[in-house]
């Protein structure tokens, strides 16, 4: 599919993600990672740098990247290196961290995700080129010190795993879909809490321009995204002002930028470094970390079912298109409030409908979880049940639906369906006679209607469908009135 284009210039962005892992204590220390802490409280002598101290691995940080590598369908190397990143900022007291270069824990692998372009529905991947341990480091502190700074080492030491795309993305729609994607599936498998308030969830987007079919253009690393909104208005931002830049007839200069939320701009922060400015080089004090094929079996049949994994069985086993399986598989919540719903009423697709429309229509206006969801799956699955068996319409279910959602009327069990739709005088009309009588005499009332249909005017069938479910108030099948009606229209 052809790349969209902005002033006629080709969008390339690719990602770099610092993912927070979700152990309890650092990478390479006993020391806790709880968010939140006094400044100080939880950075210990390794995480100081103190003459004398040694990193020592921490074994969960290490099978949270196995269950990431698995997750995204990426090579775990059998033997990785850590070296040291040497820059010189005032909360790194070593004057370096620990990373991957050479050779990282996790390499290739991609991520899938669905977009509306146009009409259509469209399959997006990304390519992932590695993802990598490493530790963060601390944070220097401007707001409460006039003309000064201090300096929390808390957050020095936490495990990271860094992951890094291709620059396979063409707009800021297809970022932030990427974005919401891999934030999806770190908190599916429960290797990242998400949370990107906190800065559990950090993303660097690298955009440059180009004419389409030229060389990549030099790239500007945008610092920092902690939220998806922020994430598309900087990336756009970004793109607008490389774009000006090159008409006016400047070059774009590598650099890494902080985007301002309240002026909606980006502005250089520094020149960007490359790998030749950190001077890699393996750390003495980490031997290589070496990952046998029996541990990357053993965790991958620990995991939970993956969301891809689950998505291809719902289209297996439910007979869902690809689409539907995709976005019920958004969260695990939703997941299995989809399986308990089609499993109850044996209807999935009507479920996927219902929860994929008007559920999440609700709980996007509300702001709250499916888990909190007013209306229970077992209440949902038998309103499904009065559909199917033709006891109420949609429009009447959609009554039924909001009385519940609101908590009017009985409630609290999916036996209340029943007394709600009794109590609404919701029920469908089953009696063929009392229906045919009233047909008769909506055919009586409308004889131009009757005419202009046997004459070959399909749409006078509406003047009198429209009558006849008004005379039923509403409670007429309207499969059951167009069938008798053309009976009785031969």
């Amino acid at each position: 599919m052809t790349a969209k284009l902005v002033q006629g210039y080709e969008v390339v962005i690719g990602f770099e993600t610092h993912t927070q892992l979700s152990t309890q204590s650092k990478i390479f220390s006993r020391a806790s990672v709880a968010f939140g802490a006094e400044p100080n409280t939880q950075a210990c002598a390794v995480d100081m740098a103190l003459p004398g101290t040694l990193p020592v691995m921490n074994i969960g940080a290490v099978e949270r990247a196995i269950e990431f590598g698995l997750a995204v369908n990426a090579h775990i190397a059998e033997r990785s290196i850590f070296a040291r990143k040497n820059y010189f900022y005032p909360d790194l007291p070593k004057g370096y961290q620990i990373s991957q270069f050479e050779i990282p824990v996790v390499q290739g692998g991609e991520v899938s995700f669905f977009m509306e372009e146009g009409n259509e529905t469209v399959r997006k991947t990304v390519r992932l080129e590695r993802a990598h341990l490493e530790e963060d480091a601390g944070k220097s502190l401007h707001e409460d010190f006039i003309g000064q700074s201090g300096i929390d080492l808390n957050r020095a030491g936490t495990p990271l795993l860094e992951i890094v795309t291709q620059p396979d993305m063409r707009s800021s729609d297809e970022a932030v879909a990427y974005a919401k994607e891999l934030h999806k599936i770190v908190t599916w498998v429960g290797i990242c809490d998400g949370n990107m308030q906190e800065g559990s969830f950090r993303c660097d987007a690298n955009v440059s321009v180009r004419k389409p079919g030229g060389e990549l253009g030099t790239r500007r690393e945008i610092k920092n995204l902690n939220s998806f909104k922020f994430m598309q208005q900087a990336i756009d931002y970004e793109v607008r002002w490389q774009i000006d830049q090159i008409e006016d007839g400047y070059t774009i200069q590598q650099a890494t930028v902080l985007f301002d939320p309240d002026t909606g701009e980006t502005r250089a922060m520094r020149t960007k470094e490359d790998a030749a400015d950190y001077r890699y080089f393996p750390d003495p004090d980490l031997p290589p970390l070496v990952i046998g094929r029996d541990w990357v079996e053993r965790v991958r049949g620990e995991m939970a079912e993956l969301p891809r994994v689950m998505a291809e069985r719902f289209v297996r086993e439910y007979a869902l298109p690809e689409y539907d399986a995709t976005q019920l598989t958004q969260s695990k919540a939703v997941a299995s409030y989809f399986e308990a719903v089609a499993k109850a009423c044996g209807q999935a697709k009507l479920a996927s409908n219902w929860i994929m429309g008007e559920v999440s229509r609700r709980l996007n206006a509300s702001e709250m979880g499916i888990e909190y969801a007013p209306v229970s799956a077992a209440q949902l699955a038998a309103l499904i049940g009065r559909i199917s068996d033709n006891t109420i319409s949609n429009n009447a279910a959609r009554q039924v639906f909001e009385s519940l959602w609101n908590k009017e009327g009985p409630f609290g069990s999916e036996g209340d369906i029943d007394v709600l739709i009794e109590t609404k005088g919701l029920k469908q009309m089953n009696d063929t006679g009392e229906l045919e009588k009233i047909i008769d005499d909506v055919l009586a009332a409308n004889p131009q209607n009757v005419e202009e249909f046997k004459a070959g005017n399909t749409k006078a069938l509406n003047g009198l469908v429209g009558p006849i479910m008004k005379a039923s108030k509403g409670k007429a099948n309207p499969a059951q009135v167009n069938a008798l009606l053309m009976k009785k229209l031969g």
